[in-house]
């Protein structure tokens, strides 16, 4: 990839409506310009060394895999850009690793790190200031809708959608190409929504797909189960459709921002990070979605965050679906306000459905586990499926709140069994010889004995507790619980200990111990960092 430096900056931008400031991306340049969502782990710039949105899957904060072919697309992972140089006296980097290995870049950490990190305002008129600018450069660089031939900013999901699938695929879309402008998160969030329902409470009827277009488009073949149940939309013409209402959107906030896009929000400190390792393919997706309300609208008096790791098998498919659908099934579950958890489960259950059809129907064989927490409010509520996992630190102990899916739990087994199916010790405990995992969403060849059904739970927050955190098996399966929170506060006992750095130098312990899968740990800090190294009150002082 060419380098800042060497190539002309005379050259036209390869992608329109890009901002005409943004500058290339080099192997050790920081974009000027383009600033990636604070919950966003990856970004791939394209072959002429741009910040590339068309070719950039954001997924709501999830870290997608490398596109193209070795040496040509740049990749790069972190969990926060600055916005602005570090002030005097702050910390002064932030970490970013490229391709997982080679050396570290330094970049310039955010003067108030809790509320950059967090995807929130850093002090309650942040966003209100950001909103004007934000909106003037997006109508001044788009002044008009697109044209029918004119490129889409961004990669279509797909060549045809179910009515199911918009909200969520949609609601990505938005979110990646708003974040990828540097939208603030709050507004980000709210204009997604705005285009998205607007978007669905029109007639969709042009965007109907008829099953002869349908069959040559995807050359699906004749057999019975692949035809489609539902109702298949044109992908193409909802991601056209939802720019020009994002573009209404913005033009009509330009006069007047609503008052939820201003509101301030629940500041959140979150460490995410995630590394291919060893393994040929980045498989694992992760999301932060603080604005979780905003995202979908959500009126009332209980403030929400969603975090989820979902650990892909046999091909990254799974685990992308996963991490787009999840929550937004949950979202519009009738059981979101009076029993979370429930929502969370039957969230998982839907959405394993929904991929099981698409499964079949695009001859997708992977699979994934998963592991999601919303905080609504004072509670928290966890669902899990598989042997990803979620740790609550409280009071500087680990607190245990789920006991992962695997085939050689007894349970477990004598249900594989009843199906008619078996567990077999072949290098490690595998359902029919096969799969290491006894739950997960997708695996359609491995149905029923693998089931897609999700335990929940939930708990009350008293206050005393000082993080989740969230990971993959190739963290768990190396570092013991008990473990976890002497290495968290040596990491906010050292020199970088802004909590920022945490879920990296969590995912190097696990490396180094070991692991070859992928890696991936997301932290979520329920207090101040600093406040976790100072002695509990009833706590004998050295």
């Amino acid at each position: 990839m060419p380098s800042a430096s060497s190539r002309d900056p005379s050259a036209p931008h390869p992608h329109p409506g890009l901002s005409p400031e943004a500058t290339p991306l080099g192997p050790s340049d920081p974009p000027s310009g383009f600033v990636p969502p604070t919950w966003a782990s990856e970004l791939t710039a394209c072959e002429g060394g741009w910040p590339c949105p068309s070719a950039w899957s954001p997924s709501l904060g999830v870290a997608p895999a490398s596109k193209g072919k070795q040496g040509k697309v740049g990749t790069q992972r972190c969990r926060v850009w600055a916005r602005s140089p570090p002030a005097p006296g702050t910390d002064p980097c932030v970490s970013l690793q490229r391709e997982d290995r080679g050396p570290r870049q330094q970049l310039p950490c955010p003067p108030d790190a809790l509320g950059m990190a967090s995807g929130a305002p850093q002090q309650n008129g942040q966003t209100a200031e950001e909103t004007p600018g934000f909106l003037d450069t997006l109508l001044r660089d788009f002044p008009a809708p697109l044209s029918p031939e004119s490129p889409l900013p961004w990669k279509v999901p797909g060549p045809v959608l179910t009515l199911e699938e918009v909200e969520g695929e949609l609601a990505e879309v938005a979110m990646g190409f708003l974040s990828s402008r540097s939208a603030p998160p709050p507004l980000a969030a709210c204009l997604a929504h705005e285009a998205v329902s607007q978007l669905l409470q029109s007639d969709l009827s042009e965007f109907r797909k008829l099953p002869e277009q349908e069959e040559e488009d995807g050359d699906r073949g004749d057999r019975a189960e692949e035809k489609a149940p539902v109702t298949l939309l044109d992908a193409a013409g909802l991601a056209r459709s939802l720019f020009d209402r994002l573009w209404q959107a913005c033009g009509q906030w330009q006069q007047q921002v609503p008052a939820a896009a201003r509101a301030p929000q629940r500041q959140w400190l979150v460490s995410a990070h995630a590394i291919r390792n060893a393994r040929r393919r980045m498989e694992d997706r992760h999301v932060c979605l603080p604005a979780f309300n905003l995202l979908f609208g959500l009126e009332d008096s209980v403030d929400r965050a969603y975090f989820a790791v979902f650990d892909g098998h046999g091909g990254a498919d799974a685990a992308r679906y996963a991490s787009v659908h999840v929550h937004a099934v949950a979202a519009r579950r009738p059981e979101l306000a009076a029993d979370p958890a429930e929502a969370l489960r039957a969230a998982f259950r839907r959405t394993d459905e929904m991929f099981l059809w698409k499964a079949r129907r695009e001859r997708l064989q992977s699979g994934t586990t998963g592991v999601c927490a919303l905080i609504a409010g004072n509670t928290l509520h966890v669902a899990w499926l598989g042997d990803s996992q979620v740790l609550l630190v409280r009071q500087g102990q680990a607190v245990k709140l789920m006991e992962p899916h695997r085939p050689e739990r007894q349970d477990e087994k004598d249900r594989i069994e009843a199906l008619g199916g078996f567990v077999s010790h072949m290098d490690c405990w595998r359902v029919n010889g096969t799969l290491a995992v006894s739950r997960a969403i997708g695996d359609v060849f491995q149905k029923p004995y693998v089931s897609g059904e999700a335990d929940a739970a939930s708990w009350e927050l008293t206050g005393s507790e000082e993080y989740l955190l969230l990971a993959c098996d190739g963290f768990f399966d190396v570092v013991p619980h008990q473990e976890v929170a002497s290495l968290v506060r040596s990491r906010l006992a050292g020199p970088q200990g802004s909590g920022l750095r945490v879920a990296e130098e969590l995912v190097a312990a696990a490396r180094e111990r070991g692991s070859h899968d992928n890696i991936t740990v997301v932290v979520v800090f329920l207090r101040d960092p600093q406040d976790l190294l100072e002695p509990e009150p009833d706590a004998p002082r050295s």
